[in-house]
């Protein structure tokens, strides 16, 4: 039988290698990692958390970049699983265009990612912003004393991408008492019974959204999906939640939408350029929760992954169909 060659990082060789050759049963295999020569020989990638680290997709760190040339310089590369939701960087697209099959992690993180959608809405729409401002400032700032939030519950949301995150964001805002509007690649029903809309009809419910949850894959039919016009279509006083891709928002008109007052405040995790420049207004303004793209961070999805990419290589040695889970609707 004809060894498989599997490219991983050191830490994932050092962590995994017993639970990979285990998942083999016995099938004999070597790892190898890009300072290897045998990783000319690869067939099969595992681009674990690790690898990545503090890398983007806009900016690439030189350890991140190695594994990268590694797996672009494997004449027998095959399979590549990697530990995100989205497969958006250029070198997937690179290696997709040679044929190299591509399988993500998406739903590893999934509630993880909900949960922290959910907390940004929550405390945008309780205002805690200008709360914990106030806190800072040792000031005593009770909201009686301004205009008060208005009720979250009996609000409506709209949440467009209705994969893993979408769904696990809409059972949540539901308990919560809000009204679920679904914007996705379809519009049929959803499962749960909720009305969709096609991403080409997003016009016909802004109007009606208090709060816009944007959880989507970045296609071709999302990339700047939410331009200028959109946001202006949004009721005054509406927010904004960004969980899917940077390139999804017209960065600039939502800035815009903050400053003039139209849109109530905004949580963002992701940026159309990461990291977000130190220059960008969006770090200063009160009404704005910015993360570093961190929503789906959590201890539990390592394991979660290597569950997913062991699984996967089971089915890989004995030639069955790979899993590709939580695919974004």
């Amino acid at each position: 039988m004809t060894p498989l060659c599997i490219l991983v990082s050191a830490a994932a060789r050092e962590r995994h290698g017993a639970a990979i050759a285990q998942a083999l049963d016995g099938r004999p295999h070597a790892l190898v990692t890009p300072g290897d020569s045998a990783a000319l020989s690869a067939q099969i990638a595992f681009v674990s958390r690790d690898v990545t680290g503090l890398s983007t997709k806009h900016e690439i760190h030189p350890e991140t970049q190695r594994f990268y040339d590694a797996m672009a310089a494997a004449r027998d590369l095959k399979w590549v699983q990697v530990h995100s939701a989205g497969a958006d960087r250029a070198i997937y697209a690179q290696l997709q265009a040679k044929g190299v099959m591509l399988t993500t992690s998406a739903g590893s993180n999934a509630e993880v990612v909900a949960q922290t959608a959910v907390a940004g809405l929550l405390a945008l729409g309780r205002r805690f912003p200008e709360l914990i401002a106030a806190q800072r400032r040792g000031e005593w700032s009770p909201l009686i004393h301004r205009p008060l939030p208005p009720d979250i519950h009996g609000q409506t949301a709209t949440i467009v991408g209705w994969g893993e995150i979408g769904q696990a964001i809409g059972r949540i805002l539901q308990a919560v008492g809000l009204h679920i509007q679904v914007v996705r690649s379809s519009n049929a029903p959803t499962a749960q019974g909720l009305a969709s809309w096609a991403y080409e009809d997003i016009g016909q419910v802004l109007p009606r959204s208090d709060w816009l949850v944007l959880a989507c894959p970045l296609t071709s039919r999302t990339q700047q999906l939410i331009d200028a016009a959109a946001l202006r279509a949004l009721p005054p006083g509406a927010g904004v939640i960004n969980v899917a891709r940077g390139d999804v928002l017209d960065e600039a008109a939502l800035i815009a939408a903050l400053e003039s007052g139209h849109l109530a405040g905004a949580y963002l995790d992701v940026f159309a350029h990461e990291p977000l420049a130190a220059g960008s207004p969006l770090w200063a303004m009160p009404q704005v929760l910015a993360t570093p793209h961190s929503a789906g961070f959590s201890a539990g999805n390592a394991e979660r992954v290597v569950k997913i990419f062991l699984a996967n290589l089971r089915r890989y040695a004995q030639g069955q169909t790979l899993a590709q889970l939580g695919r974004a609707a």
